[in-house]
């Protein structure tokens, strides 16, 4: 009888598991939909949208930045968690990437490597304020949010700095074409998504991120040191943070202490629309990139269409809203179902 049951039990869990893939295929087969109808309202609104120059120049090097601020906050939204400093830490780290490299003359690896380096820095800060000091991860990181802010106009004298001034062909590290007619900046985000999926898919850090998100208790009972993997994951977001600053400022050839604002909001909106859930437990990569290419579609069609700006962020304050509440209606349904 209970060798029935149990066998019961596995049918019924496998059916739920097969159910699960299922809902996350189709949504990522809608969200990749909705890209293409996009791209091709606005290639027939302005045909110059679709030139490749808009498409490498535009749509791919402004995806860089989002997308790689996307991808590491896939794994802290996974979590159940939030991570609000990405915008302005991408701001605080690029100055001081510009600070160093154009004061000691770094290498373009120094450079890179300080980057993410004091990304990380600010991702263990993070974590340390969320398990140690027991702050909801949306004060936290609300608080270094606004301290990295302050530190960047502090460090930079409220000044950009160019990096003209230093290391030479340091535009070249985003704008570069190690592969003809693609830019590097596009080439680091699809590579820097192979790499996040790879750790998210296939590596310890990954599975208990995703158990954590499902349910942080019985992972904590089950033996697994949550407040160490938490840390650990809020510094692999700061990785990516650190990676966007750098790629933000090979491709402006400076940093600017008031950059970062807006970008977290962009990020968060790109995985949402991606498929990973607000409330943690569910989220892919490969989602992820769609919906940071989908941000970037709209906010270039936007421009390209003359909207104001001030409608622009109107325009992405309703997609946001529309995320978030297609998440609702999907764990609803997936509640019913189950």
């Amino acid at each position: 009888m209970s060798d029935v049951l149990k066998t019961a039990g596995d049918e019924t869990q496998g059916e739920s598991k097969i159910k699960e893939i299922i809902r996350r295929e189709i949504g990522q087969v809608l969200a990749l939909g909705s890209l293409v109808v996009l791209f091709a309202f606005f290639s027939i609104m302005r045909p110059v949208f679709y030139s490749w120059a808009n498409v490498s120049n535009g749509i791919l090097m402004s995806t860089t930045v989002t997308g790689l601020l996307a991808i590491g906050i896939t794994f802290v939204i996974i979590t159940g968690g939030i991570d609000l400093s990405i915008g302005t830490g991408t701001a605080l780290c690029a100055i001081m990437v510009g600070k160093l490299v154009v004061a000691w003359h770094l290498n373009l690896i120094g450079g890179v490597v300080i980057g993410v380096v004091m990304g990380a820095f600010i991702g263990v800060v993070n974590g340390i304020l969320i398990t140690l000091l027991k702050l909801p991860p949306f004060i936290a990181t609300l608080a270094t949010m606004k301290a990295a802010q302050g530190l960047a106009l502090i460090i930079s004298h409220m000044r950009p700095i160019h990096f003209s001034d230093g290391v030479k062909g340091w535009d070249k590290i985003a704008q570069g074409h190690l592969i003809p007619q693609i830019p590097n900046g596009a080439t680091i985000l699809f590579v820097g998504a192979l790499v996040a999926s790879i750790i998210l898919n296939r590596t310890v850090l990954g599975r208990y991120t995703f158990a954590i998100g499902s349910n942080a208790e019985a992972t904590k009972l089950s033996g697994v040191k949550v407040d160490r993997w938490l840390i650990a994951i809020y510094a692999l977001c700061g990785v990516y943070v650190g990676l966007a600053a750098v790629m933000l400022t090979s491709r402006l050839g400076s940093a600017q202490p008031d950059l970062g604002l807006g970008y977290e909001l962009e990020a968060i909106a790109a995985v949402i629309i991606g498929g990973t859930s607000i409330l943690g437990g569910k989220g892919s990569i490969r989602g992820t990139i769609i919906g940071a290419l989908i941000m970037s579609v709209l906010i270039n069609g936007l421009r390209i269409l003359e909207l104001q700006q001030e409608w622009q962020y109107v325009v992405v304050g309703i997609v946001i809203i529309l995320a978030v509440w297609s998440d609702n209606v999907r764990r609803r349904r997936a509640g019913d179902v189950s």
